[in-house]
């Protein structure tokens, strides 16, 4: 079953909430924007549910705060407010959709399924041994580490070796694909030193007077 990050402080209703969704989806369920955030950073969720007002907070602020990462998860917010300035400011903070208090269970199945449909395909993760990328999520992911979030030129960089994983690429040739105009060829050693030191120095291999290419990490 695909996972499912459920934001909710009403006990009653997450309860209720968590087992039938739990028929469909892996859920992990919070009470807090506190227990939520480190969930995100260190999983993969295929879609999120987030109650809008909680006790430490607006979940439009966690929404934010995942878009502002790249986190591209699509996220459903629930929410009592009804009005439409309120869809409106939920919407314009990254959610994806909308839904009022007291809400259908069939009506939230089918959000749901309509959210991780037309999701599901942006981001197929490129399998580097153990860990996967996903690069529009710009993160790496590990079964060991979980979720380290990349920066978009750690991205960038990651992404044009995954592509073409066989390819040694000079510094040269990853300099014009990934760095600014005028940036110097020890910038490209300096993002590698970046991603090896965040998730895996096998991840680039060095080839020597060469240039670099994905590695083979176990």
């Amino acid at each position: 079953m695909d996972p499912l990050l459920y934001l909710e402080d009403d006990l009653r209703l997450g309860e209720v909430t968590r087992d039938i969704l739990s028929m469909h989806w892996d859920v992990t369920w919070v009470v807090s924007l506190a227990q939520a955030k480190p969930q995100l950073e260190k999983n993969m969720f295929a879609v999120c549910i987030f109650d809008r007002m909680l006790p430490d907070g607006d979940a439009t602020e966690l929404i934010a705060w995942m878009r502002a990462r790249r986190d591209a998860t699509p996220v459903l917010l629930l929410t009592a407010l009804g009005q439409v300035s309120d869809r409106v400011s939920g919407l314009d903070s990254g959610a994806n959709d909308y839904l009022v208090k007291p809400f259908d269970f069939e009506e939230l199945e089918a959000r749901l399924r309509a959210l991780t449909r037309d999701y599901s395909g942006k981001d197929q993760g490129i399998e580097i041994g153990s860990w996967v990328l996903y690069p529009d999520h710009s993160c790496l992911e590990s079964p060991y580490t979980g979720r380290i979030m990349l920066t978009a030129k750690e991205n960038a960089l990651m992404t044009v070796l995954a592509r073409e994983p066989n390819r040694v690429f000079s510094r040269e040739q990853l300099l014009g694909a990934v760095f600014d105009h005028g940036d110097s060829l020890s910038t490209v050693d300096t993002y590698v030193h970046y991603v090896r030191r965040k998730a895996d120095r096998d991840l680039i291999q060095t080839v020597r007077g060469a240039g670099y290419q994905l590695g083979t990490p176990a």
